[in-house]
């Protein structure tokens, strides 16, 4: 019989093998990405992102308790190329926002708002019970109160909590679904890698709802690259005859006709008039009561250990497990958690697979910056990913330059507005006087910044000779470059406002 001694280093080292392989299957090295570009030569070809510009939702879908905003990005090159499609939701009180999956993974994030969502992982056990009270028992029939599973009034995966600020993360092909619970408004951005190899169909984003009828009230002439949305769109049920699904599911008829949807005109986004049901653990214990409707017995949580047939390491300790573990969701508007701070300049905050570990299977990660009044984010550019620019608060002039030296983008970006900068391409930000706030959604797990200037940049590794030689520059000149703004990393603090912000105006001739 093996000791403790034994077993204990026996279960660390399957974890671990089991990380690893996870680690492996989505792309070890940070430095590189699983995705690519998918089309044909020609296509490739077309990808010279020689002009970007910003984007504004162009159209609003109305629901029932909310609306959908759609940027136009297929009719921008750089988007279409960078394999992303974007989103925006704004659901009322009480607004529920129908199940739904995609063919892609994609980030969301809460601009303003509160509430639930659920995120119905295969193969995940349904760790969230509710059963009949004593007094429901004793009122039913001796063989009913005898019976498990008539004692079960419901049963469902784990409901997550959102707040402002939060980035949910959703893996490709799996069910969610969002509900507000609270008195405002909830907004939410959404950001799709259609690019992913989780994604085996085409480079589209298409929606595979499982209840409602999504309404279509695209215009064909101005939107004629939506052609599935304008589509008289059904739920996935729609598709199958009435008598497999009442076989299928054990249930009549007329409720098959309901699943169908048919008839439905509430649009993706219903209302709950009487408010959500679901099982929440309350923060206060309350004592039993005879005539208490339900009791909510959330399930022990899911943990390896020894199973009773003797086994090491339990029963379940497979990569389901660890997919079932997940945290979902990660908060990035927090002062408190911020990666990098500068008192006069601003903040950074950083969502990736090292501390949002499911960014592992999603392959994007996101950043939130913030910058006062005339701060300065250094030139930078991303190794390894593509960048979504989506602006939540303020303004600021952003300059964008490629691989030939050559402006591609210099312009001012203002709230709800969008800008993809690609991969590679150097990008510098300056905030307005009133700040500016941004989100950053990238198509790497752990995007890497190389930064110009300031701590830990490309100018601090090179030798004082490399600088003046490359530069023509003497040896102070080229200390001046390398230590001037040494003493700050990527977020600058205002030097000489007037005249610095005057530099970054455009040359209108």
């Amino acid at each position: 019989m093996a000791s403790k001694s034994t077993i204990i280093p026996l279960c660390l080292s399957l974890l671990f093998f089991q990380v690893s392989i996870a680690q492996f299957s989505y792309g070890g090295s940070p430095l590189q990405s699983p995705r690519g570009f998918r089309g044909d030569q020609e296509s490739r070809q077309q990808c010279r992102f020689e002009h970007l510009a910003t984007l504004e939702a162009t159209h609003q879908q109305r629901s029932e308790a909310g609306f959908t905003e759609y940027y136009n990005t297929e009719s921008r090159n750089e988007f279409h190329c960078a394999g992303v499609s974007v989103r925006r939701l704004v659901v009322e009180s009480k607004g529920l926002v129908l199940p739904t999956y995609a063919n892609a993974p994609k980030l969301v994030y809460i601009v303003q708002g509160q509430g639930v969502f659920g995120i119905a992982l295969p193969g995940c056990p349904e760790t969230f019970q509710s059963v009949r009270s004593p007094f429901e028992q004793q009122m039913a029939s001796t063989s009913e109160a005898q019976s498990i599973s008539q004692k079960l009034v419901d049963e469902h995966q784990k409901i997550h909590r959102f707040h402002q600020g939060d980035v949910i993360a959703v893996p490709a092909g799996v069910a969610h679904w969002l509900y507000n619970n609270g008195d405002s408004l909830v907004v939410a951005f959404t950001v799709t890698d259609t690019s992913n190899n989780a994604n085996q169909l085409d480079p589209k984003r298409r929606e595979f709802f499982l209840a409602g009828k999504p309404r279509s009230s695209w215009q064909r002439q101005l939107y004629s690259y939506q052609t599935e949305q304008i589509s008289s769109n059904q739920n996935i049920f729609a598709g199958f005859s009435p008598d497999l699904l009442s076989e299928a599911l054990g249930v009549s008829k007329q409720t098959v006709l309901r699943l169908q949807g048919l008839n439905d005109r509430r649009g993706a986004i219903v209302r709950v008039e009487h408010g959500l049901q679901a099982l929440q653990p309350s923060f206060q214990a309350e004592p039993m009561r005879e005539d208490q409707a339900q009791t909510y017995l959330p399930t022990k949580q899911l943990q390896p250990t020894r199973s009773e047939s003797g086994g090491a390491c339990g029963q379940q300790n497979g990569l389901d497990e660890i997919m079932c573990s997940f945290k979902l969701r990660k908060n990035i508007n927090n002062p408190q958690s911020s990666d990098i701070f500068n008192p006069r300049g601003g903040r950074i905050t950083r969502a990736n697979s090292q501390n949002f570990p499911i960014l592992n299977v999603i392959q994007m990660s996101a950043t939130r910056t913030f910058l006062q009044n005339n701060a300065l984010l250094t030139p930078h550019w991303t190794v390894n990913a593509h960048t979504v620019m989506y602006v939540t608060a303020g303004q600021g002039r952003i300059q964008v330059v490629d691989h030939r030296g050559r402006s591609v983008f210099n312009g001012e970006l203002r709230q709800q507005q969008i800008l993809l900068i690609p991969q590679n391409f150097v990008v510098a930000v300056k905030a307005r006087r009133e700040g500016f706030a941004w989100v950053s959604f990238k198509t790497n797990h752990n995007a890497i910044d190389s930064q110009i200037s300031g701590k830990a940049s490309i100018l601090r590794a090179l030798p004082v000779d490399v600088v003046a030689n490359a530069y023509r520059l003497s040896r102070e000149e080229s200390r001046a470059v390398k230590f001037n703004r040494g003493d700050e990393m990527a977020v600058f603090a205002p030097r000489q406002e007037r005249q610095q912000y005057a530099d970054w105006q455009i040359n209108e001739q």
